[in-house]
C-alpha cells in the first residue's frame, strides 16, 4: 500500500528529499505522495519530524 501524508504535515520538505522515486511534492501547504509512484519503502516516514507519512 502507498504512503499518504496526514494533516500533521508541517511542510518542512524532509520527506521529498528522501523519496527514491520522486513521488512526493508540495501541494497546497503540505506535501502529497503520488500513490502510483510510491513504492512503500518508508523512507519518508523515517525522516519526518512529526510522523505525518503513514501507510495507507
Amino acid at each position: 500500500m502507498a504512503y499518504v501524508i496526514s494533516d500533521e504535515c508541517i511542510a518542512c520538505g524532509a520527506c521529498e528529499a528522501e523519496c527514491p522515486t520522486g513521488a512526493i511534492s508540495e501541494g497546497g501547504g503540505k506535501y502529497i505522495i503520488d500513490p502510483g509512484a510510491c513504492i512503500s519503502c518508508g523512507a519518508c516516514a523515517a525522516v519526518c519530524p512529526v510522523g505525518a507519512p503513514n501507510e495507507e
